[in-house]
């Protein structure tokens, strides 16, 4: 198996005498999108700060390729924070330039790469305009550009659709799969459960500094629940030992199978009891009903 470029062995964070971080583990293996899930405060953030350096942990082990994270290796990190670090008094080219020779890159050649990153997402005209005369979605993606504007071979991106609308969550999405394809590892960090079964090979999700699910998708859904069913129905189900009822809302319910229990079975008595089923679809639990089970549904919205 090939080296972890991340590694965190039994990392404990205390602030104080309060402990946010509860022993964890987990790795990211080259090439994977990797999914770091979880509701706001639950220790994410606090993880990844750690990882960089920017918290010294209380104990453990935190490796990026092998080794504690140290400014040398900036070169190859890509770090989209959850507060964002603009200078919002410049113009978008110029600090996309700036940051650039921070990264390495000629002026000339991150000027070009600027301009051309800005044309992609619908920014061409507002290169010559103060950042903080754009819109929390617009420097969100120069945000963005900044961080990949180097190729880096690792990105951690911190609740990277944070202000954007539903189009360009996925042009942001569209833009991960392509430096994932060019050989990136990729950490996402979110608490939104769209496109992370999509995009995610692995995952883990955290509750209150403790690992609850760890591994790739499939095997979080079959930890879970494994087989499910949605079901479009003209009333409530009933109970049955056959099933547990994940979901049921307005004629929509998603079911989890009981060991053993056939699809077909389960279909067959629903019939039986008089209910009139217009669409039935076994898959797996999705993990937006993973993510309601671990911490409630005020946490989904």
């Amino acid at each position: 198996m090939q080296s972890p470029v991340v590694h965190v062995e039994n990392f404990r964070m205390n602030f104080g005498a309060t402990p946010v971080i509860k022993d964890l583990s987990f790795d990211v293996y080259p090439g994977e999108t990797f999914g770091f899930l979880g509701s706001n405060g639950c220790g994410k953030t606090t993880t990844i700060r750690a990882l960089l350096g920017i918290y010294i942990p209380t104990a453990g082990v935190l490796h990026i390729n092998g080794r504690p994270f140290e400014p040398s290796q900036s070169g190859e990190l890509g770090y989209l924070p959850e507060e964002r670090g603009l200078y919002k008094k410049e113009t978008v080219l110029d600090t996309m330039v700036y940051f650039g020779r921070l990264k390495g890159m000629s002026a000339a050649d991150a000027r070009a790469w600027s301009s051309s990153y800005l044309d992609r997402v619908g920014l061409p005209t507002k290169a010559k305009i103060r950042l903080d005369k754009l819109s929390g979605g617009e420097q969100q993606k120069v945000q963005l550009g900044v961080t990949i504007m180097n190729n880096p071979k690792l990105l951690i991106l911190d609740e990277p659709t944070k202000g954007f609308d539903p189009v360009n969550s996925r042009l942001l999405m569209s833009i991960i799969e392509e430096r994932k394809a060019a050989g990136a590892t990729i950490v996402i960090i979110t608490h939104q459960m769209d496109d992370v079964e999509k995009l995610c090979d692995r995952i883990i999700l955290l509750k209150d500094g403790v690992k609850h699910a760890y591994g790739t998708v499939e095997e979080v859904q079959e930890q879970f629940g494994g087989t499910t069913v949605k079901i479009e129905a003209d009333m409530p189900l009933p109970s049955s030992p056959s099933y547990t009822i994940l979901t049921d809302e307005h004629g929509h319910s998603e079911i989890a199978l009981s060991p053993g229990t056939a699809a077909s079975a389960v279909l067959d008595d629903l019939v039986r009891a008089g209910i009139t089923v217009s669409s039935f679809t076994p898959g797996r639990r999705s993990l937006e009903s993973i993510f309601v089970a671990v911490y409630g549904a005020k946490e989904v919205d």
